[in-house]
Order: C-alpha cells, then sequence, then structure tokens
C-alpha cells in the first residue's frame, strides 16, 4: 500500500500557475521525477497560455480555459510511449506557462544624443525618452527565440534588448514621419505612431506584440540649445541686428548689475551697480546700433542713439568680443563681422 501510494505521488493531476506579480514572462512547471496523468486537468487563466514541449519540439498550445488532458485533446501526442501503459496511461512533458497580460511603463531613452537629418538645421543632435507597453502574442515564437528551457524568464531580462531595438529605430522613424525638429517637439505623438511603426515587425519576429508607444519629451543638447534661443531671439526681432543686440544687452545687465553690486557692498553698493550696468548697457547697445547700421563718423545719430566718436578702448574690445561670439555661433557671417571690426577699430580715441 506505501508503495503504491508512493507511486500514485509521481502522477500530475492539476497542472496551473498563479502569478505572483514579480514580471514573469514564462515559467515551466516543475516536472522533476513525476508524469502528466491521462485524464488529468490543465488551468489556463485568463492572461495566460500554455505550451506543451515533447522530446524537445512544441507539441500543443492552450489559450485560457480547463482542459481534461486525453488523447483527444492532445492528438499530437497520440505516439508517446506510455500512452495507454501503466496507471491510466500516464506520460511525461514539458509544460510551459507564458503571462500575455501587458508589460506596462517599460522605459526607453537615448544615453547619448543622436544625430538626425533635419530640414531647419541640416542636422541636429537630440535625445528624447518615454515608455511602452507590450505582451506575448505567440507564446510558441517566444520559447523557440527567447525563453527556451529555462525554468522562469522574467521580463526585466528582456528590457536591455527592447531598448535596443527602441533606440534603433528612432532614426529611421524621424525620418519616415517627415517633420522638422520644431514641429516634432509639438506633435509626439506623431513620432510615437511613426516609431511603433517601425517597431512591430521587429517585436512580432520574438513572440510580442507592442500595444503602446510614447514620447515624452524630445529635447536638444544645452549648446545646441543656446543656438536654438539664439534664433528664436532673432525671430523675435524680424531679423534686425541692432535690435536683437539691444534685446541681448537688456539681457546681460541684470547679471552686470549683480556683479558690480555685489562689489560694491550694501544697499550702496548694489545701487551704484545697478546704475552702472544701465549705463553700461545703454551705451554698448547705442554703440552697436551705430555701428551696425553703417553710420559715419560726424552722422547725425537718432534721439535714441548718440554719435560714436571717440570711443575708450575697454568698450571696442567688449563690443569687439560679442561680436566674435555672434560670428562663432552663425550669426554673423565672416564677412560682416570683419567690415564691423574695421568701423569700430577706426573710433578709437
Amino acid at each position: 500500500m506505501a508503495l503504491m501510494d508512493f507511486i500514485k505521488k509521481q502522477f500530475i493531476d492539476i497542472l496551473e500557475w498563479t502569478e505572483e506579480g514579480d514580471g514573469t514572462l514564462a515559467w515551466r512547471y516543475p516536472m522533476r521525477d513525476m508524469e502528466i496523468q491521462n485524464g488529468g486537468q490543465l488551468v489556463v487563466r485568463e492572461s495566460q497560455m500554455a505550451v506543451f514541449v515533447n522530446e524537445g519540439q512544441v507539441a500543443d498550445v492552450f489559450g485560457p480555459g480547463t482542459y481534461k488532458l486525453t488523447t483527444q485533446t492532445l492528438p499530437v501526442l497520440t505516439y508517446l510511449k506510455n500512452w495507454d501503459k501503466l496507471f491510466q496511461s500516464p506520460f511525461k512533458s514539458d509544460v510551459y506557462f507564458f503571462s500575455t497580460r501587458q508589460q506596462i511603463d517599460q522605459k526607453w531613452g537615448t544615453p547619448q544624443p543622436i544625430t538626425i537629418r533635419d530640414q531647419d538645421f541640416g542636422a541636429v543632435r537630440l535625445r528624447a525618452f518615454g515608455n511602452y507597453a507590450y505582451r506575448i502574442a505567440d507564446p510558441k515564437r517566444f520559447h523557440t527565440e527567447i525563453s527556451g528551457t529555462r525554468e522562469s524568464y522574467p521580463s526585466a531580462d528582456l528590457d536591455g534588448q527592447l531598448r535596443g531595438l527602441v533606440l534603433q529605430n528612432i532614426s529611421n522613424a524621424i525620418a519616415s514621419s517627415g517633420v522638422a525638429f520644431l514641429d516634432l517637439a509639438a506633435n509626439q505623438q506623431m513620432f510615437a505612431d511613426a516609431l511603433a511603426q517601425g517597431l512591430q515587425p521587429a517585436f512580432e519576429k520574438i513572440g510580442l506584440k507592442l500595444e503602446a508607444m510614447t514620447v515624452q519629451n524630445l529635447s536638444l543638447p544645452e549648446e545646441l540649445q543656446k543656438i536654438l534661443d539664439q534664433k528664436i531671439g532673432m525671430g523675435m526681432v524680424g531679423g534686425d541686428m541692432g535690435k536683437f543686440m539691444q534685446y541681448q544687452t537688456a539681457q546681460a545687465i541684470p547679471k552686470l548689475a549683480e556683479g558690480m553690486g555685489q562689489g560694491g557692498g550694501g544697499i550702496a553698493g548694489d545701487a551704484m551697480g545697478m546704475g552702472a550696468g544701465l549705463a553700461m548697457g545703454q551705451m554698448l547697445a547705442q554703440n552697436l546700433q551705430a555701428g551696425l547700421q553703417g553710420m559715419a563718423p560726424g552722422t547725425a545719430a537718432a534721439p535714441a542713439a548718440a554719435p560714436v566718436v571717440g570711443v575708450k578702448p575697454e568698450e571696442v574690445m567688449a563690443t569687439l568680443e560679442k561680436l566674435a561670439d555672434l560670428k562663432a555661433k552663425g550669426i554673423l557671417t565672416p564677412e560682416e563681422f570683419d567690415a564691423k571690426k574695421a568701423e569700430l577699430l577706426k573710433k578709437l580715441v
């Protein structure tokens, strides 16, 4: 009797898997020293699928439901050796369960800026990040291509591969969207759709289905963002270089006054710093406006800009440094810079 009890313990009556919410994608039922009883039950819950593997080959795939395991429900396994033998024909087989629920909030992002062609800027380097969701759609293919015979396969083991696929397709997605960077940032859903469309075939090859793709942010590296800010500033003043320089000077005055105020000491020093900063800013703006408009020495200026006569060396150097910065950023051409430089050098005291 004890021997029969021991033998019966080797038979499996019910095969099932209760997920524990740990992100497991595939799980192999522990079959060591056990056999599946003919007439036993297979329980596959919603958001699951089960795969029977015999002698290394997938024999059958089961969706959600409860199945009685007989030769009628497993016709592919009828050739198994012990099907009609001892103890109601037990048989050996590996059974794998797969989670088919959505794996949500999977992060992706560009660790380094990527270079793309752009119709406005020619070429830009951008960063992007977002998230996506996927599920197992073809457990047989996922088993043969990814999870294999492992006892369990967690989603974390797949994260790096999927993020790599996303990054690999970003440039193609932007190119296929045909949208410039400035418009792309305002149409992130269009970019996300193009990216998802490009990724879907790669996901299908490993038995997955891409359920959602989001692009949460698109940005330029800091140095390129500064140049873009300069272009935006030029657009705000309609391309007028004199007005743009006045705008730049106005932006610099608070920092200049703050620095001088800190050196002056107390409230009085702050006031002196602010006054000096404003005076210097006004002088610089007037000199730049006159120089950029090509005023000849002695020519009467508009009320807002006095004639630039007897300019001090330090003021000329400050102006030249500003112009050199604009040339380095591509706002001034070398020819324009050389012309203004010659004009300013003639006005040295």
